[in-house]
């Protein structure tokens, strides 16, 4: 699937919550619950009005897994088992491994429950290696259901908490052990320092490399290595995006050894250079990645919740 630029489009209207500072499209998201917090990384709606019926094809990257909530409009994914369409309803989303590509064909509101860590493995049977780069539909919400709860004319907040109580009573019925501390230790891990080596990770968290490996794979189906080189490359497209926070700027490119380093990860997970990303306009990536961003520097203390953040 090629990048159509949405230059037709006024970002500041079609995003219904307005633009950073350099004009960068934003979404309405937040923490989630004090209760939920152990299970949900971040809680999101965003709301598209496409300039004439014109549709945007862009790309998503997510280094979670989460339930998408679909209340109005349709989307085309390039998902690892090929192209998906999905209208209204539920869908369930992998992690992704690199950039999928997305075709928005309507006006849309889409509501996200991002899941932390081994919260997907306690609530979904199949392992989570399966799970990459996957979109389907899922059978937790009919779309009837949905539609019955979520007042068209109500407030993003009012469908944040409407989501958050399906999801209370998701885990009530369906929730295995919990959450594992190993995981969300790496997770902070990976905000914190993704440059940092496996073994440096494991004496951090008082695991032994081999337990911190084989927890890493079950609970973000991928290799610790792996987990961390997409969170350098994922804090390096916020700041290309103008949706990080400008003192880190050096910080983050210090991550990677040279250049070089930099532009052979970053076409490895995007498909293109940095200086290629940069120049393109990217509306619903750019969206995706606002969200992690604020959610990071929360976790790792550098925003306080609900304070303004810097690209705003």
């Amino acid at each position: 699937m090629t990048y159509t630029s949405p230059s037709a489009l006024d970002l500041a209207n079609a995003f219904a919550f307005g633009v950073t500072k350099r004009g960068q499209p934003l979404s309405y998201n937040r923490a989630p619950a004090a209760d939920l917090a152990a299970w949900i990384a971040r809680v999101s709606v965003t709301k598209l009005i496409l300039d004439c019926g014109q549709p945007i094809t862009c790309g998503l990257f997510a280094d979670t897994s989460g339930i998408r909530i679909q209340l109005a409009g349709n989307f085309v994914a390039e998902t690892r088992q090929g192209t998906r369409r999905f209208g209204r309803g539920a869908v369930f989303c992998g992690p992704q491994s690199r950039l999928m590509p997305v075709r928005v064909e309507d006006d849309f509101i889409s509501i996200a429950l991002s899941f932390r860590p081994s919260a997907c493995p306690a609530l979904v049977p199949e392992p989570m290696a399966d799970l990459i780069d996957q979109v389907r539909d899922t059978e937790v919400w009919s779309p009837e259901m949905l539609v019955s709860l979520f007042d068209s004319e109500g407030t993003p907040e009012e469908w944040l908490q409407v989501a958050e109580g399906l999801f209370r009573s998701w885990i009530a019925i369906y929730a295995g052990p919990g959450p594992n501390p190993v995981s969300a230790a790496f997770e902070e891990i990976a905000f914190i320092n993704p440059a940092q080596s496996i073994a440096e990770a494991a004496r951090a968290i008082g695991v032994d490399r081999r337990r911190l490996e084989r927890t890493v794979v079950r609970d973000f189906g991928m290799p610790p290595k792996q987990v961390l080189k997409r969170a350098r490359a994922l804090d390096m497209a916020s700041h290309l995006r103008g949706v990080a926070d400008g003192d880190e700027a050096e910080a983050l490119a210090l991550r990677y050894y040279d250049e070089s380093h930099l532009i052979r990860e970053f076409i490895e997970l995007f498909g293109m250079s940095p200086r290629q990303f940069a120049a393109r306009p990217q509306p619903l990536l750019t969206v995706n990645l606002e969200i992690r961003q604020a959610r990071r520097l929360e976790m790792i203390r550098r925003l306080e919740p609900g304070a303004r953040r810097p690209w705003q």
